[in-house]
């Protein structure tokens, strides 16, 4: 499970569409409608919040507003609660550099026309996380 700490803009087809199937999930599992993945790090920034269902809505509202533009379909019906938290969350630059990179490679690998816009371009947070400095994050598995 990958649920990227950048902005969806920067992502290609593949890693947006995986990341709607797979943040669709976190949010079964933070709502407890599954057993698989509950203990899965990535989930830890989310369930620090007072509101994990509500980031987690924020977090699939962009990227469905994201697939809207480029013309795809992802149903927003099924996001369950798309209000805004009440802050946003923290992310650490040294996280951001950690999967810029690791987008660096994988768009080198499938995408190689987005790859050479990445190549001159920088991280942008996704719309729910803040930048603060930092490394990369506790809960990241490199």
């Amino acid at each position: 499970m990958r649920l990227w700490s950048l902005h969806p803009e920067q992502l290609d087809r593949v890693g947006l569409v995986a990341c709607w199937r797979e943040s669709l999930l976190a949010q079964n599992v933070l709502a407890g409608n599954t057993r698989g993945y509950r203990n899965h790090p990535q989930l830890i920034r989310f369930r620090g919040t007072a509101h994990p269902l509500g980031a987690m809505g924020t977090y699939l509202s962009a990227l469905q507003q994201e697939a809207t533009e480029r013309g795809y379909r992802f149903d927003a019906t099924k996001i369950r609660e798309p209000e805004p938290p009440s802050a946003p969350l923290p992310v650490t630059d040294g996280q951001l550099a950690f999967e810029w990179d690791h987008l660096g490679r994988k768009l080198a690998e499938r995408d190689p026309e987005r790859w050479e816009a990445w190549r001159v371009a920088a991280p942008k947070p996704h719309p729910l996380f803040r930048i603060e400095s930092g490394d990369i994050e506790s809960w990241e598995r490199p």
